[in-house]
């Protein structure tokens, strides 16, 4: 039977050894959370576990008291110091191994989450966004529910028996929004690129910013496309709306917009909570190649921070800092690869934001890590074009990806591949 307690009586259920899994997009329980800053002494000797989304989630558990352990799968501007520090265990892994290090491999003594109000049929909806949460329902050794009563009850979403939720904090709180990316020019051109490569029919996973809005922008005169998607934006929203995206073609989840967990306005909010086609599904089944595998002309779209001539990608590292996480791209990328008819686009500017820097280089830096590797790249997209590069052999996919790098770099990056293979 549930249990309803205030915020403040979440901390004193904590015990020194214990680890936590907190939720995170969302599903957020920021009610818990901020009573837990003001009763810091309930966190000592707590291990937190959670996948915080940088620019949206807190992150940084180590804050709570000094005593406090914190493992991460993303660093964010919130817990970048703590895990130069060590204060923070930062963990890379993919999407995939996340949910399965979860579910199988880590013990959990409590989870924290935030939930919809139960239903007449005495369910709780992990509304907009299931996420991860799934992998650990079944194994918590009890599970702290923040009921919002602004958090939509999805019903096709995973859901919680009452008789399954230990303890209820109830709230009434904004969930957290995102405002729509500014996409300039260059993001325009890219997306442009980018939309080339999507063809009537297609079933398409792309991320969020300025350039995936871009893309999906510049999808408005396609059909019959479908969605499966670790997220979805306004963008998407928007072409569901305008019936570019139905799923009519898609090979499984016929009609379906499969999304791991939606992250936007309140505009979309409020069209999720009533989207009669959202289907809210966890890590555990968008982020799976058998489930994508079997879903045929997949199209993932993600983007990068640099990209080597080997075809080398990194995704969350500038200058030996770890700066975001691995994500679930290269389980799009991988599950693309197994889609029949399936492409994987990583897309990018071609140089940062003040034009001095390429971000397609020779090869990636000593202290940087690969992301993905060079067997996992398809194409890639800059404002300069597209290149398919998946199957050419290594001196034609440097020529490839020189041919979009930014003029200004094209020379160097010629010279300094030239080096790399003459010392070889």
């Amino acid at each position: 039977m549930t249990r309803w307690i205030e915020a403040e009586d979440a901390g004193a259920l904590l015990k020194p050894g214990m680890t936590v899994f907190v939720a995170g997009v969302t599903s957020e329980p920021l009610e818990i959370l901020e009573a837990l800053e003001n009763r810091g002494e309930h966190c000592a000797g707590v291990r937190f576990v959670s996948v915080t989304i940088p620019g949206i989630n807190q992150g940084d558990f180590s804050a709570l008291h000094q005593d406090a352990r914190c493992t991460a799968f993303f660093a964010t501007t919130g817990n970048r110091r703590s895990i130069a520090d060590g204060r923070t265990e930062f963990i890379p892994m993919h999407y995939s191994s996340i949910y399965r290090y979860l579910e199988r491999d880590l013990k959990i003594d409590a989870a924290v989450m935030q939930l919809s109000p139960a239903g007449q049929d005495g369910m709780h909806s992990l509304g907009i966004s299931a996420d991860f949460a799934p992998a650990v329902l079944d194994k918590a050794g009890f599970i702290i529910g923040e009921v919002n009563e602004r958090q939509p009850g999805v019903q096709d979403a995973p859901q919680l028996p009452a008789s399954g939720l230990d303890y209820a904090v109830a709230c009434e709180r904004p969930l957290a929004t995102l405002a729509r990316a500014d996409t300039g020019d260059i993001a325009v051109k890219i997306g442009g690129h980018v939309a080339e490569l999507v063809t009537d029919g297609n079933c398409i996973q792309v991320g969020i910013g300025a350039i995936p809005d871009a893309a999906l922008a510049a999808l408005s005169d396609r059909n019959d496309l479908g969605i499966h998607s670790g997220m979805i934006s306004d963008a998407v929203m928007d072409l569901a709306r305008s019936g570019n995206i139905n799923g009519c073609r898609k090979s499984i989840d016929r009609g379906r917009v499969v999304s791991g967990a939606t992250l936007g306005s309140q505009e979309l909010i409020d069209w999720a909570a009533e989207a009669p086609q959202l289907s809210v599904r966890p890590v555990g089944y968008t982020h799976d190649s058998a489930v994508i595998a079997q879903i045929e002309n997949f199209v993932s779209i993600n983007s990068a921070l640099e990209i080597d001539l080997f075809g080398q990608i990194n995704a969350d590292m500038l200058g030996g800092r770890q700066v975001s996480g691995t994500g679930g791209s290269v389980d799009m990328m991988r599950g693309a690869a197994l889609s029949p008819g399936g492409k994987s686009v990583v897309a990018l500017s071609s140089t940062t934001g003040d034009g001095k820097i390429s971000r397609i280089v020779a090869t990636l830096a000593r202290n940087a890590a690969t992301t993905a590797l060079r067997t996992d790249i398809d194409y890639v997209v800059t404002e300069y074009g597209a290149r398919r590069i998946r199957h050419l052999p290594v001196m034609e996919r440097a020529a490839a990806l020189i041919e979009i790098a930014h003029p200004d770099f094209r020379d160097s990056l010629r010279a300094e591949w030239s080096d790399l293979n003459r010392n070889s």
